[in-house]
C-alpha cells in the first residue's frame, strides 16, 4: 500500500509491542496476523486476498484481522472468506489490540468492527511513530480527501479531510531528529489540503516552516501532491525553506482536457503545465515526476495521443503508468465505453517506454557535476543513497549510512548514477 498505510501499520505493531506482544516475520508462527490491506486498484484487493489466505495457512489456530482501505469498503466481500476471524475499519486501528483481545476472550463478541468513516470528524493521532525508511522517517499528517476524483474510492475509503495539529507533528519530528534520522517524509491521503480543516488558516506551507526550524533535521521531502497547491505564494515561501528537497510528484492522471473532465479533476493540462513550469524556475534541479491513468473510459486513440504528445514536451523526470481500474461504487466504473485490457496493456508500454527515455535524459545531465548524497545502504562494497532531487548514487564506499557527502557523478548505470568521492 501507499506510505500512509505504511505509516499506520507501523503504528499497530508499536500498539502491540506496548502491550507485551513480540512481533515477528510474517512466515513465522504467530498467534495474531494483521494484515492492513489496499483497495487502490483490483490488483491490491487481489494481492490483500492472497496474503490473507497465506496468514491463515501458516497458523489455522491464529486471529487473522483484515483492516485498512480495502476492509473499510468491501465488508461484504470479505465476510465471504472464512479464513478472517476481524474486520477492523480505519478509524478503528487505534484500537487494534483492545479489539483483538476482546475477540480472543469472546469469540462470539462480533466479527465486524467498523465505524462510518464518514462521520470522522478528527484526525485519529497515533502519536510518535518510529516508521522509518533506513535514514528517513515518513510523519503522516492529514487523512481523507474531499475530492471525489471519478475513478478514484480512496474517499469512502478513508473519509473526509482531517489534518493532524502542527504541535503534534513538530512533537515527533523533534524526537526523530534526537534519534539522528535526517531527512523526513511528509505524507497524507492528499497531503496539499493539509490545515483546510483548521479554524487558525494554518496551511502546509506554515507546517513545512515550522519544521524547518528542528535541529537535526536535514532534509524535508513531500509526498504526492495535487498541483493546484502550486500558486505564486506558495512557492515564493517553499524557496525559503531551504531543507525542502527538490523533488515534486504532481499528479496528472492524463493530458488531454476532456479526459480530465471525466475524471473530475480540477484543472486544465494548460494549467498544470504552467505550475510545472514555476517550480522549474524557482528549483533549478527539481525532479518532477507524476500519474498517468491509461485506458480511462472513453479515453479515444486521439485523447490518448494528445496525453503522449503532451509528456513529450513536459520531460518528466518518471512517470507512474497505471492502466484504469474500474473500483465498485465509483462514477467511472458505471461510464460507458470501458476500454479493452489489450488497448490499455499497449497503451501503458507506450507511456514506460517514454518515462524509461525521460529518466535516462534526466540522469545523463547530472554526469561531470558534484551532488550531495544521503547515503543509505550497503551493496556489497558499494553503498547507495539519494540526493536531494531523489536521483540514486551508487559509489564504491563503506560505512557511509546516514552521512551526507558530496560526490561527483562520474558515469551512469541502468537507472542510477555512480560516483566517486
Amino acid at each position: 500500500g501507499c506510505k500512509v498505510n505504511q505509516y499506520e501499520t507501523n503504528a499497530m505493531a508499536e500498539q502491540f509491542i506496548d502491550n507485551n506482544y513480540k512481533v515477528v516475520d510474517f512466515e513465522e508462527l504467530a498467534d495474531v496476523y494483521i494484515i492492513n490491506t489496499c483497495t487502490v486498484t483490483n490488483m491490491s484487493d487481489r494481492k490483500s486476498r492472497q496474503i490473507i489466505r497465506r496468514a491463515k495457512q501458516i497458523n489455522p489456530d491464529s486471529i487473522l484481522v483484515a483492516t485498512g482501505c480495502y476492509a473499510q469498503t468491501a465488508q461484504e466481500e470479505l465476510e465471504q472468506i472464512a479464513d478472517i476471524d476481524l474486520i477492523v475499519g480505519n478509524t478503528e486501528k487505534k484500537d487494534i489490540v483492545k479489539i483483538v483481545e476482546k475477540y480472543g476472550d469472546n469469540r462470539d463478541s462480533g466479527r465486524v468492527k467498523i465505524s462510518d468513516i464518514n462521520k470522522q470528524k478528527e484526525f485519529v493521532d497515533f502519536g510518535s511513530v518510529t516508521y522509518t525508511e533506513k535514514t528517513r522517517a515518513v510523519i503522516k499528517v492529514q487523512d481523507g480527501c474531499n475530492n471525489f476524483c471519478s475513478y478514484c474510492i480512496i474517499p469512502y475509503a478513508k473519509g473526509r479531510v482531517r489534518s493532524r495539529k502542527l504541535e503534534s507533528v513538530v512533537k515527533e519530528i523533534t524526537e526523530i531528529a534526537a534519534n539522528g534520522i535526517k531527512e523526513v517524509v511528509i505524507t497524507g491521503i492528499h497531503v496539499a489540503s493539509y490545515g483546510i480543516d483548521f479554524d487558525n488558516n494554518t496551511r502546509l506551507i506554515d507546517l513545512l516552516e515550522a519544521i524547518q526550524k528542528i535541529d537535526g533535521i536535514e532534509r524535508i521531502r513531500l509526498g504526492s501532491l495535487e498541483p493546484n497547491i502550486i500558486t505564486e505564494e506558495f512557492v515564493n515561501r517553499l524557496k525559503k525553506v531551504t531543507k525542502m528537497c527538490d523533488h515534486f510528484h504532481l499528479s496528472l492522471q492524463s493530458g488531454c482536457d476532456e479526459t480530465l473532465k471525466r475524471m473530475n479533476r480540477k484543472y486544465t493540462a494548460q494549467a498544470f503545465e504552467k505550475e510545472v513550469n514555476l517550480l522549474r524556475r524557482t528549483f533549478p534541479d527539481v525532479a518532477l515526476t507524476t500519474d498517468v491513468i491509461v485506458g480511462f473510459p472513453g479515453e479515444t486513440e486521439e485523447e490518448f495521443n494528445e496525453t503522449y504528445k503532451y509528456l513529450s514536451k513536459i520531460r518528466f523526470a518518471k512517470l507512474h503508468v497505471f492502466k484504469y481500474s474500474p473500483r465498485k461504487g465509483t462514477v467511472a466504473a458505471k461510464m460507458k465505453n470501458q476500454i479493452d485490457s489489450a488497448v490499455k496493456e499497449k497503451r501503458s508500454h507506450k507511456l514506460i517506454e517514454l518515462s524509461n527515455e525521460c529518466e535516462i535524459e534526466f540522469l545523463d545531465r547530472y554526469i561531470g557535476k558534484k551532488v550531495k548524497v544521503l547515503f543509505e545502504k550497503q551493496d556489497g562494497k558499494c553503498i547507495k543513497g539519494h540526493t536531494t532531487n531523489y536521483l540514486v548514487v551508487k559509489v564504491k564506499e563503506e560505512k557511509l549510512e546516514n552521512q551526507i557527502k558530496e560526490v561527483k557523478i562520474v558515469s551512469r548505470g541502468e537507472l542510477e548514477l555512480i560516483g566517486e568521492m
